[in-house]
This record gives C-alpha cells, sequence and structure tokens, in this order.
C-alpha cells in the first residue's frame, strides 16, 4: 500500500482555513459574554470560526467531507455578503470559485478519494 500524495494548492488551502478560522476564533473571542453568550450572535461566529479549523485540519488527513465542509463554509460566506457591499459579495464569490476550482482539481480528486498516483 501507497501513502497517499497530498497536492502542495491542498496543503496551502488547509493550513489557510486553520488559521483564517483561529484568527477569527481569537478575534472575536472577546465579544462573547458569559451573561448573553446564547442570546449574541458571537456563539455562532465562534462555532463558524472553529468549522473552518476542523476542516482545514481534516482536509490535511484527506477526508473527502472536509473539503465539502470547506466550500459549504465559503459558500455562507458568499451569502452573508450578499446582504453587503457589492464589492465583498463579488469578492467572496471568487474567492469561493477558486476554492471549488482547488479541490476539484484531477490530483486533488485522487488525493480525497485515497488512490495514489
Amino acid at each position: 500500500m501507497t501513502a497517499k500524495v497530498r497536492p502542495l494548492s491542498i496543503t496551502l488551502l488547509a493550513c489557510l482555513y486553520i488559521a483564517l478560522g483561529a484568527i477569527g476564533f481569537v478575534a472575536h473571542f472577546g465579544e462573547i459574554r458569559a451573561e448573553n453568550a446564547f442570546r449574541y450572535d458571537g456563539i455562532w461566529i465562534e462555532v463558524v470560526e472553529v468549522l473552518a479549523i476542523v476542516s482545514g485540519a481534516f482536509m490535511l488527513r484527506g477526508h473527502n467531507w472536509a473539503r465539502w465542509l470547506a466550500i459549504a463554509w465559503m459558500a455562507f460566506h458568499v451569502v452573508l455578503s450578499a446582504f453587503g457591499a457589492l464589492h465583498e459579495l463579488a469578492i467572496h464569490a471568487v474567492f469561493c470559485a477558486v476554492i471549488v476550482w482547488l479541490l476539484f482539481r484531477p490530483d486533488a480528486r485522487q488525493y480525497f478519494r485515497g488512490v495514489s498516483p
């Protein structure tokens, strides 16, 4: 049995998800107060940041569901940005398209299927 070879693009993307999730988690953590943690949107922001970290970590391990979580995470941001400025929507949509392209290139499909090149 040969080991799977992780494409560099997947490594970089997964590390980016981990970094963005960790930075976002730390940046928004101060917004949560014990007295209103469950009434405040801050707890849900933290959940979304943890999902980015989980997605990145498990993409590094080659789990197929993690790439779908990564796409869902970015698509969620596209939907959220639709309620804001048009340039934010455009930027998020371009990032989402690039991420989908990276995650479904032939080498990435092989990696997530567990097939050695």
